[in-house]
């Protein structure tokens, strides 16, 4: 199956990143800030509409505070960063907010709602409209993104396509597996996380995000184990 919906959402990104670095420079300062407090406010009410889905939130707890143990253990920001680093390296960029750019935005773009639910649409049912949908979100958010951040926001199209198309992948190979109540609590774990990058994005506080994304994993499997 080809992950129709995961190429389109790739391209928006990079369409909007492109445009948002034509802009980089031109945009005044107090433009971009008020553009990020709308981002971040919106990114945090997303994450608490998510967040409330949740059928079981001892699931919902656990699957964070292990998932945060497992990614602290493997130190995965560092790790996330490091990788960050060498694509810097590779394009010579002198952008000092170059891994910050290309880490936040591969967090927006890949934990949600509408990337995990849209995924397992295209699988399941063979139906990208879900993702085509998130595509044009992504493509404006990107631009508001790289106008600030840099080239690092539009090589965040890597991760979402992988991830994407992984899931994509995978729920038509199980279709069996993954039923509703799965999917909610994916989505609730999913906007805990969203409710961080708010968060951080607002700069009110910055969470090691990274570290947390084994949650999602740990929330499957106890979902699996426990319902």
């Amino acid at each position: 199956m080809l992950p129709v919906g995961s190429l389109v959402n790739a391209l928006a990104i990079i369409g909007g990143g492109t445009v948002g670095l034509l802009l980089h420079g031109r945009f005044p300062e107090r433009f971009r800030l008020v553009v990020f407090q709308g981002l971040g406010l919106c990114v945090t009410v997303l994450g608490l509409q998510m967040a409330l889905k949740a059928q079981n939130i001892l699931v919902v707890i656990f699957s964070l505070l292990i998932g945060g143990l497992a990614g602290e253990a493997l130190r995965l920001e560092e790790r996330l960063e490091g990788l960050g680093d060498r694509v810097k390296g590779l394009m010579r960029s002198k952008n000092p907010r170059f891994t910050e750019g290309l880490v936040t935005a591969s967090l927006i773009f890949c934990i949600g709602a509408m990337a995990i639910v849209g995924s397992f649409d295209e699988g399941l049912r063979g139906d990208p409209s879900i993702l085509i949908t998130k595509s044009v979100l992504d493509g404006f958010a990107s631009l508001a993104l790289a106008s600030s951040f840099g080239a690092g926001v539009i090589f965040s199209f890597v991760p979402v396509l992988v991830y994407q198309s992984a899931l994509t992948l995978f729920a038509g190979a199980f279709q069996s597996v993954f039923s509703e109540a799965l999917i909610a609590q994916l989505t609730a774990v999913g906007g805990v996380l969203i409710l961080g990058i708010g968060i951080t994005l607002l700069d009110i506080k910055r969470i090691k995000l990274s570290n947390l994304l084994p949650s999602l994993v740990v929330a499957v499997v106890l979902t699996l184990c426990f319902g």
